[in-house]
This record gives C-alpha cells, sequence and structure tokens, in this order.
C-alpha cells in the first residue's frame, strides 16, 4: 500500500538544533576549564579515557555531542560531579524553558522551602576562572596527594573565606 500524503511531524517534543549544539558547547566548555584547571593535556584526558585527543577536541567545541555514560567516565576522570559540566547554564528553547518554570516551583528534594534557591555568587565566576591565580591555586590544591589534607585545607579556605 502506498501512502503519497505525509503526516504531519509533531515537533513540540524535538529539541531544535542550535539549543542542541549551544548546549553541546556549553558542557564542552566546561570539560576544557576543568581540564586546563588540572594541568591535563588533551591526549592525557583522551588516554584515561581510551579515546583520540581529536575526540576531546571535538567535545571540547561542541562539534561533537558527549554521550551520558562518556560524560560519566569524563567527570570521574576529571573528579567532578556531573552537574559541574550543566552549572551557570541558561535554559535555551521551548522545551527548556517548560522544565525551566516547572523547576522553580517544585519542592527540592529533603527540604521543607517552596524553592531551591541558591547563594548567589559574591565574585563573577567566569572571570575567577580565567585569572593565572585561580589555576596556579587549583593546580596546587590537585597535586596535594592526601585526600583528607586536601579536604582540611577546604574547610580552613572555606571558614576564612566565610566569617561569622
Amino acid at each position: 500500500m502506498k501512502h503519497t500524503e505525509q503526516e504531519p511531524i509533531d515537533t513540540t517534543m524535538i529539541q531544535p538544533h542550535a539549543a542542541a549544539s549551544a548546549i553541546d558547547a556549553h558542557v564542552g566548555k566546561r570539560i576544557r576549564l576543568r581540564r586546563t584547571l588540572l594541568g591535563l593535556s588533551q591526549e592525557k584526558l583522551g588516554e584515561a579515557l581510551g579515546i583520540t585527543f581529536q575526540q576531546i577536541q571535538k567535545y571540547e567545541r561542541g562539534a561533537n555531542r558527549v554521550g551520558a555514560s562518556r560524560l560519566y567516565h569524563i567527570a570521574c576522570v576529571l573528579d567532578v560531579p556531573i552537574s559541574l559540566f550543566f552549572d551557570d547554564m541558561h535554559p535555551v528553547g521551548a522545551v527548556s524553558n517548560k522544565h525551566a518554570q516547572f523547576s522553580e516551583t517544585r519542592k527540592s528534594f529533603g527540604t521543607t522551602s517552596d524553592k531551591n534557591t541558591p547563594a548567589a555568587p559574591t565574585t563573577d565566576t567566569k572571570s575567577v576562572f580565567k585569572t593565572q591565580e585561580t589555576l596556579e591555586l587549583v593546580r596546587a590544591y590537585y597535586s596535594i596527594p592526601d585526600t583528607q589534607m586536601r579536604r582540611k585545607i577546604l574547610e580552613l579556605m572555606l571558614t576564612m573565606s566565610n566569617p561569622k
């Protein structure tokens, strides 16, 4: 049976290509940021993941989409939560706006408040990560081999930066 008339496609649940590529680019920038903060080359990160440095380049440029399992492995190698790759990302497109509105009105898990309102950062996050001092601080921090000592140093810094 030959069907010549095409039925219309419901595109309300399909994310636009531009929105998807914007997300891919954002995730790629966050991968690159964390990799450089750790002083890792693209080649070293690729070796740790079992892929080529060219593939890392494509991820970082947003040219290739990072799959869920690959993103999980990248997070493990870079020693960060997966959420880091989506921090500071603005909702893109109609589908994202619907989800953003929903997340603003829902209760947070394990809390009694109606809104999940994170504390406002005291400095511009984007500019902080671009400074040489920040890179040196993070590299020095991660060069400390003792995990417990690193944690104590972090707690000390948090205490010093938030006097009560």
